[in-house]
């Protein structure tokens, strides 16, 4: 599948490699081969573009996880998260593009410097945000090189120094693996222009969310760069809208009590930009824009996608509709059950999206 064109839509689903969410407290081993087979498979009877495998710094290897979603999928695109820093640029490249060649083109890059200095701290990371954005601009450009450059190169910069790199194996594509890439401080956008081939941002309200947008592609610009646009959604659906609402009061207690089960106190303050921005919608009030639910955030701390769009299938597909038309193209979504709402999505949600499109596009062109 590779590289979209610029009006193709795109939905990204939650692979997971146990049972476990805001609602539900993880059990049994780390790894449940089962439970992840099914997971994968039903992201792909339903129609899902790709699949999104986590990068977390005590959890499983990513890269690895995502060879056994392949293994047992046929048609499924993988984004896969890599956090910069932990493997040389070339290296890291080879295995992509390793990876994509065995898949037939299935492989994406979801570029990650990481927002929380804990978590780094975990895996040795000690740097400073701005150099690992820094970091992160040079292992993009090295990367692309190591899948497109027919002869030996060399790179010298701050954070990596390569003398002849070169690899054998290419990607399926000539252009190399799409790259994924969020964060929303100053710093990133800037890398987010250079590099970006789809900007991921959680799910913010349509103001914020245009914003955004007009500054990434102002970022982009001088690159003569055209970035796409990914939006993150944890989608509560129901027959009517009521119960969907209340669905959504339900999940917010059933987090609360979790947290509260696991000693958990208020959420600490996040140290990326993008939790603040959520935040900063949730300070707005609990259910902005008609549908987007930001209760769950602010309980959490925005720790992660934590934005909900709530209503009955319909109602959250013209909810969508509205971030297409700021030009969002890639929705990424994933429930609090997630192996039942993967289904339900692939069900209900993503087909009634791709009906009010087309009827839309019908319209348009009869008019």
């Amino acid at each position: 599948m590779s590289f979209l064109s610029p009006d193709a839509v795109e939905f990204i689903g939650f692979a997971a490699p146990r049972y476990h969410s805001e609602t539900h407290a993880a059990s049994g081993p780390a790894i449940d081969r089962d439970y992840l087979r099914l997971l994968a498979q039903a992201h792909e009877w339903g129609g899902f573009d790709r699949i999104l495998v986590a990068y977390y710094s005590t959890q499983p290897d990513a890269i690895l996880l995502s060879a056994q979603i392949a293994a047992v999928t046929d048609r499924i695109g993988l984004m896969i998260a890599h956090r910069i820093g932990f493997t040389a640029p070339t290296v890291a490249a080879r295995q992509f593009a390793t990876l994509d060649q065995l898949t037939g083109g299935r492989v994406a890059i979801h570029a990650i410097s990481g927002g929380d200095d804990r978590e780094l701290a975990q895996d040795g990371d000690h740097l400073t945000k701005d150099q690992r954005y820094a970091r992160t601009d040079e292992f993009l450009t090295v990367a692309r090189q190591v899948w497109t450059a027919a002869t030996p190169f060399d790179f010298a910069g701050a954070h990596y120094r390569i003398e002849g790199g070169f690899s054998e194996v290419k990607p399926v594509s000539r252009r190399g693996i799409p790259v994924y890439f969020g964060g929303a401080s100053p710093a990133a956008i800037a890398v987010a222009g250079r590099h970006a081939d789809t900007y991921a941002l959680w799910g913010e309200s349509l103001d914020q969310v245009r914003e955004a947008i007009a500054k990434v592609r102002a970022a982009a610009a001088p690159h003569g760069r055209s970035p796409r646009f990914s939006l993150s959604f944890r989608p509560i659906l129901a027959e009517t809208e009521a119960a969907a609402w209340a669905r959504a009061e339900a999940i917010l207690a059933q987090t609360r009590a979790l947290r509260a089960a696991r000693g958990l106190g208020p959420a600490a303050a996040p140290q990326n930009e993008g939790s603040r921005r959520l935040l900063a919608a949730a300070a707005q009030g609990s259910r902005l824009d008609t549908r987007l639910y930001t209760a769950i955030a602010r309980e959490t701390g925005a720790s992660g996608n934590s934005t909900a769009l709530v209503g009955t299938p319909e109602q959250v597909a013209e909810a969508l509709l509205a971030y297409h038309d700021l030009g969002v193209r890639t929705f990424l979504i994933r429930g609090f059950d997630p192996l039942e709402d993967a289904i339900a999505y692939g069900r209900d949600l993503i087909p009634a999206f791709r009906r009010l499109l087309a009827e839309r596009g019908a319209r348009s062109e009869a008019a």
